[in-house]
């Protein structure tokens, strides 16, 4: 499946390199979850095994090229607030967004529909979650601005549901002035990063309700799988 620059696969998983940083983002492939969590589930709360969740952080901190303990992360709420951090962090606080100066911190928010936005400066990176509800909130401006020393900011927004899948009803459509059955999320966030004086945003072009490979999905989707199914990560790191 091939994937526009600067994004390419390294194994199961995606990579994208931009200056000052370094972007990841993972499948649902190359892990130890079973059933329907199967198999690099990240999403502790979902009613994984934490033993095999724990053991698929292992898989990703090595993938990253960063320590183990060396991951930042908050408690996702769908709001706009972006956290600053400089050591580690399991996630206890709630925010939707991580940004980081400090070399050899991963900032990781995890995904199963909503977009993994990463934003990459020469002094610092961020990783934002963003679905409608952070889209229509400001989480990107927020995630822009917690990088506002930083440099330049550029932007990889890694796989999500794309306009191909994601229909949404009138009032959602009204909210964001699209037409049409769906809604397109990466297209909202390519306006707002831009709006927030991003210049350079890639887009993977990766749906998580349909993309495939082998003939089974390649990506976690809440709304494709009713809900019950696991969670894949989009991670920065500076480079």
């Amino acid at each position: 499946m091939s994937v526009p620059a600067p994004f390419a696969w390294a194994g199961e998983h995606l990579i994208a390199d931009l200056p000052g940083g370094r972007a990841l983002f993972t499948t649902r492939r190359g892990g130890v979850s079973e059933g329907a969590f199967a198999s690099l589930n990240l999403g502790r709360g979902v009613g994984d095994d934490p033993g095999a969740v724990g053991a698929n952080y292992g898989m990703l901190a090595a993938a990253a090229g960063v320590p183990e303990g060396a991951i930042a992360q908050a408690r996702q709420v769908h709001g706009a607030r972006v956290v600053r951090r400089d050591a580690a962090d399991p996630g206890a606080e709630e925010a939707d967004g991580v940004a980081t100066t400090a070399p050899g911190l991963a900032a990781v928010v995890l995904t199963a529909d909503c977009l993994p936005v990463a934003l990459v400066a020469p002094g610092g990176v961020a990783m934002v979650h963003a679905g409608w509800r952070g889209l229509a909130a400001g989480v990107l401006e927020a995630g822009v601005a917690a990088l506002a020393d930083a440099g330049p900011v550029r932007a990889a927004i890694g796989p999500g549901a794309g306009p191909c899948c994601y229909e949404v009803g009138p009032e959602l459509r009204e909210r964001f002035g699209t037409e049409g059955t769906t809604l397109d999320l990466k297209a909202i966030a390519r306006e707002r990063l831009a709006a927030a004086g991003v210049a350079e945003v890639h887009d993977a072009g990766l749906c998580t309700l349909c993309a495939q490979r082998g003939g089974a999905p390649l990506f976690f989707s809440h709304r494709r799988d009713h809900g019950r199914t696991g969670r894949q990560a989009g991670v920065a790191w500076r480079s």
